[in-house]
């Protein structure tokens, strides 16, 4: 299914119950869950044991759901609440009527030991045919196997020319974020702004965060 390998097929159906059933669960993300989603699979696991690889420092095993939707779309802290649930790496897989979205988290090591490992931001492919929603395994640990999925599902977010870890890809893909942020607000602002020499500084301070998102590229 999707690329992945035979052996590491799990197929076993997770009642959605399992992951909002619980009373610390706010009311308005049960209803999410109720709504939003058809059924849960557990469809892979990507463990050493079954792909034959190393085990990594900070990733032991990848596990894959899908989370069959009755529309195509769902709200991102549903994919958080099943996150805080299972203590290893996710990739999930979305579907909806013939066509399907991959979503990883990008976790990084917690800075005291003790905490929990946490999602820093999730990046997701476009929507598609289920028959073109295709991962490539590569890596010779479980470490390399996830980054490797992390860039595959972010795509040019996450490309890099010079060997970077994927840490600075995701700090570089950050910056960049926050320069758009910053870009789209003063363009909106330059669209209300009447006073000409107003608007001139509007425009220099564009043009020199461009120039930023332009290195950061």
């Amino acid at each position: 299914m999707f690329g992945l390998p035979t052996q590491t097929e799990f197929n076993k159906r997770v009642p959605k119950q399992k992951f909002y059933d619980n009373s610390d669960v706010p009311a308005a993300l049960r209803r999410v869950f109720a709504e939003q989603i058809k059924a849960i699979y557990w469809c892979n696991k990507l463990a050493p044991s079954t792909l034959r690889v190393a085990s990594g420092e900070r990733v032991t095993e990848v596990e894959v759901f899908e989370l069959r939707l009755n529309a195509p779309s769902l709200d991102e802290t549903v994919l958080r609440q099943i996150d805080k649930a299972i203590p290893y790496h996710l990739l999930f897989v979305l579907t909806c009527g013939g066509r399907a979205q991959a979503w990883i988290g990008y976790k990084e090591a917690p800075a005291a030991s003790g905490n929990a490992v946490k999602v820093k931001r999730y990046y997701h492919t476009e929507w598609m045919s289920d028959s073109d929603l295709w991962f490539v395994i590569d890596g010779l640990d479980m470490d390399a196997v996830y980054e490797n999925l992390v860039r595959q599902i972010a795509g040019e977010r996450l490309q890099s020319d010079n060997n970077e870890s994927l840490q600075d890809s995701v700090k570089r893909d950050e910056n960049r974020r926050q320069l758009e942020k910053q870009i789209a607000a003063l363009e909106s602002k330059l669209r209300k702004e009447k006073q000409l020499n107003r608007r001139m500084e509007i425009n220099v301070e564009i043009k020199k965060l461009r120039k930023k998102l332009e290195e950061e590229s």
